[in-house]
């Protein structure tokens, strides 16, 4: 059989992510493992100008994986987010946060599997809290935090809609960020980030992923920054999503420029 020609680079970065793990995908698919990993850890990694830096890539990958329910796919990748320097915390706020974007029957496996992933290592539950908010000021301080990240139009949106579904929009802003976007562990542009990640990921909320795009440029993660975001996720969502958002990212820069 042919001998499997993985590079140095991706085998290097593959041990840096798993320290002594041989993949046994290496004995039933090598072929394919070869092709994969030169491309997932090296390529993409590579690829001049449209790289990450190591922690931000593996909130990335985090973020993607829970958008698109690839679920063992995160357990692995939990402990090499965690070998490239991705904290107990900002794993946990990347999980929490994404209840919003996904809702608890998606995420819930997550959840358990952070958790049974932390305990293994010696991490203590529950970890440090990092809420802000009280029940009394949630509401408040949700709508700062969407004048903070999309502007001023945002200061009464809460109100805005039919009155038979605004209730929605005040959720948005007591819930969605009163309650997480107001945490520690993560600041707005990481937490925008992932946001993006979980849309991108997840398919079918072009609109949203579209705003949420416009929402990252405008707090400077700018549109090249989006576009090597996407090339990172690439190789966990595959082609359609990633063109699709990539096409979001494009729509909301002409936006941006058209408004001017």
């Amino acid at each position: 059989m042919k001998k499997v020609a993985i590079s140095e680079y991706s085998k290097q970065y593959h041990e840096k992510m798993f320290p002594g793990y041989v993949s046994d995908f290496l004995r039933t698919d090598p072929e394919f493992i070869e092709r994969f990993d030169n491309f997932a850890f090296d390529e993409v990694i590579n690829e001049q100008g449209k790289g990450l830096e190591d922690k931000t890539r593996f909130m990335v990958i985090l973020s993607t994986l829970l958008g698109c329910q690839g679920i063992d796919e995160f357990k692995a990748m939990v402990p090499a987010a965690l070998n490239f320097g991705v904290t107990p915390v900002e794993i946990k706020e990347i999980v929490y946060q994404a209840v919003d974007y996904l809702g608890i029957g998606r995420v819930f496996p997550f959840l358990k599997g952070v958790n049974e992933i932390f305990e293994e290592k010696g991490i203590k539950l529950p970890l440090e809290g990092q809420a802000t908010t009280t029940t009394e000021n949630r509401l408040e301080a949700g709508i700062q935090a969407q004048i903070d990240i999309f502007g001023n139009s945002m200061k009464e949106f809460y109100k805005s809609g039919p009155g038979e579904s605004r209730h929605i929009n005040k959720w948005l802003a007591d819930n969605c960020f009163g309650d997480y976007y107001t945490r520690k562990g993560l600041d707005y542009k990481q937490r925008e980030m992932i946001t993006f990640c979980f849309l991108a990921a997840q398919g079918g909320c072009e609109p949203q992923l579209t705003s949420h795009a416009g929402a990252n440029m405008k707090i400077g993660n700018d549109k090249q920054f989006l576009i090597n975001v996407i090339s990172q996720c690439l190789p966990y969502i595959g082609y359609p999503r990633s063109l699709n958002a990539l096409t979001c990212v494009n729509k909301a820069y002409e936006n941006i420029v058209s408004a001017k």
